[in-house]
């Protein structure tokens, strides 16, 4: 996508991609936790501080945050305590609930920072953010505000990694048309949202990170103007546009197989009953997950729904939900920027429940040396 994105989306297109990918075969490697696994794991550690890392953070994706379906979002304008505890307790019920399964938990996080780092050499931070998980365009604006602004509050950070699973990659894609935006489609995109964030009646602010962000974005010396920052998606469904000056690297991870008879670059839809259950093809909630597949937020927030529908209009121009069996039949894999990565991660264990159509895979420890020794490749 071009530097002057200006929240544009992607484009369908079953054409060859314009963007590198490569298909490749996944290799577990060694067992988590044995020798030779914390070994090469020491050096992904050490390639990682060369290159000037000094956090990694870790993004989950749509349905396993704290507030999936919005509950606590409006509570939180009159008790805010009382809304963020109900929101940490539910993200601990999920984590216990699905554990790793297409989610980031704790014990994944300690797994990652315990296996880079060691004695005598500069930490490398590894942390989590949490977002209330909803599948629309306003939770995912939220989170990119939210998460623009946690970012915005670390002490001089000179390059900054975040892994994101599922719509959190595309959480990113909005954070770069933040980050690198002009004046007019900054004040664009907040002024779509603004019912969400400023009380009608009153016209008082009640969500203030949005009003905050808002004004660091006019200031002269831009959030995170002197850091580098570079994405790694996993299993990204291919929504929002980049805007490509807002990062030095990006990776997206895709499981996929590809389909005698067709180019190797697409997935088939729609995918046969063996496929979904067995996610034989690779992984079908990327495939599915594209524009038109919205949830709406509840209309009893009305406050939310008007902002969602205002910032459809700028994120999902002439989008139709009607033309989405022509979007999916085009099968397309690999997004409009970045290197993307084709993997056959091979037969998926377990069920459907457990797998979840193949977009289970990104997040098993099993995958995660394979991963951070492939993002050192292509970053």
């Amino acid at each position: 996508m071009p530097q002057a994105n200006r929240f544009r989306h992607q484009a369908y297109s079953n054409a060859r991609p314009a963007t590198p990918f490569h298909l490749i075969a996944g290799e577990p490697g060694p067992a988590v936790g044995s020798e030779d696994f914390r070994r090469r794991m020491q050096v992904v550690g050490d390639q990682y501080r060369n290159a000037g890392v000094s956090a990694i953070y870790l993004v989950h994706g749509t349905f396993v945050g704290g507030d999936a379906a919005g509950w606590w979002a409006g509570m939180s304008r009159f008790v805010p305590g009382i809304a963020n505890t109900l929101r940490e307790i539910s993200k601990k019920w999920i984590d216990a609930a699905v554990g790793e399964s297409g989610n980031y938990t704790e014990r994944f996080r300690c797994l990652i920072e315990d296996s880079i780092n060691r004695d005598a050499v500069p930490h490398i931070d590894v942390r989590m953010f949490n977002w209330t998980s909803e599948n629309h365009h306003l939770g995912r604006a939220d989170a990119a505000v939210r998460l623009l602004d946690e970012l915005d509050g670390l002490p001089n950070p000179k390059r900054i990694m975040l892994w994101g699973h599922s719509h959190a990659g595309n959480v990113f894609a909005l954070l770069t048309n933040l980050l690198r935006g002009d004046a007019d489609s900054i004040d664009t995109f907040f002024n779509a949202a603004r019912s969400y964030f400023r009380s009608p009646i009153t016209r008082t602010i009640d969500v203030p990170v949005w009003e905050r962000v808002w004004q660091r974005l006019r200031s002269s010396d831009g959030p995170l103007s002197s850091t580098k920052c570079d994405f790694v998606t996993f299993g990204t469904p291919i929504r929002y546009g980049w805007n490509s000056d807002a990062f030095a690297g990006l990776v997206n991870f895709v499981n996929h197989r590809p389909i005698d008879g067709q180019p190797e670059y697409l997935a088939r839809f729609p995918p046969t009953a063996e496929d979904f259950l067995n996610a034989a093809n690779g992984d079908c909630i990327q495939q599915i997950g594209i524009a038109g597949t919205n949830v709406a937020p509840g209309i009893l927030a009305r406050r939310g729904w008007l902002a969602d529908r205002r910032l459809n209009k700028l994120l999902q121009p002439g989008l139709r939900v009607r033309d989405l069996y022509g979007r999916l039949k085009l099968g397309m894999r690999v997004p409009n920027e970045g290197t993307t990565l084709l993997v056959d991660y091979g037969p998926q264990s377990g069920n459907i429940t457990q797998h979840l159509a193949g977009h289970a895979v990104y997040t098993e420890p099993a995958w995660l040396l394979f991963h951070a020794e492939q993002i050192v490749k292509y970053l």
